[in-house]
């Protein structure tokens, strides 16, 4: 799925290790592994990621849980071998219109695993994750996209996949960001792409 907006959260009752340099140095945001308490909020960044374009009615929640073929994104989230990172304001992020207070979450990067029988939008193959990412409002154009995308790679990475793939729809800038990272097409239909990434 594709990067979008959602309204900054609040902030997760359960920090994890910090993945990015913490406030102390400058860094607007600070990145952590995404922990089961996150479940909500990779809900709405999800729900963010369905709703990227503006010129469609939005999905709400409700609706989005109600329809299998989404609610699956989000239905029991972290499933065994399903990783993310999160990023929270820091100190230095609060100001300059950004929004949010420290420890608010402003963005999140994850995979699903699903199966060939109940393939997601952006299915290759049993052994190669779907990855989603989103941003929320007042942090985008910053960077933030990018830096999230890298670090749920590099995790990927680490946790010995060896691809990752994804969905976007053509006309979402996003399909710009993971072009740049390497990611190539290997399939879609009449409006996405399903994009993928050698680690």
């Amino acid at each position: 799925m594709t990067e979008s907006t959602f309204p900054a959260s609040t902030p997760s009752p359960t920090p994890s290790p910090a993945l990015s340099p913490a406030a102390s140095s400058g860094q607007p945001y600070v990145l952590r592994a995404a922990t089961p308490a996150d479940a909500d909020f990779i809900a709405e960044m999800t729900l963010a990621a369905f709703n990227w374009a503006p010129d469609r009615p939005p999905f709400t929640m409700e609706a989005f849980r109600a329809d299998p073929a989404l609610s699956k994104y989000v239905d029991g989230w972290p499933a065994p071998g399903e990783h993310g990172v999160v990023a929270q304001a820091s100190a230095a992020g609060t100001g300059g219109g950004s929004g949010g207070d420290p420890g608010r979450l402003v963005g999140a990067a994850w995979w699903r695993c699903f199966g060939a029988d109940a393939p997601g939008y952006g299915f290759v193959a049993e052994d190669v994750p779907e990855l989603s990412l989103a941003v929320a409002a007042g942090w985008r154009g910053r960077g933030l996209g990018r830096v999230l995308l890298r670090a749920v790679v590099d995790l990927a990475r680490a946790e010995g996949l060896a691809r990752v793939s994804l969905s976007v729809e053509r006309a979402n800038h996003a399909a710009r960001l993971y072009a740049a990272e390497g990611f190539a097409v290997v399939g879609g239909d009449e409006n996405a792409d399903t994009m993928m990434k050698e680690l």
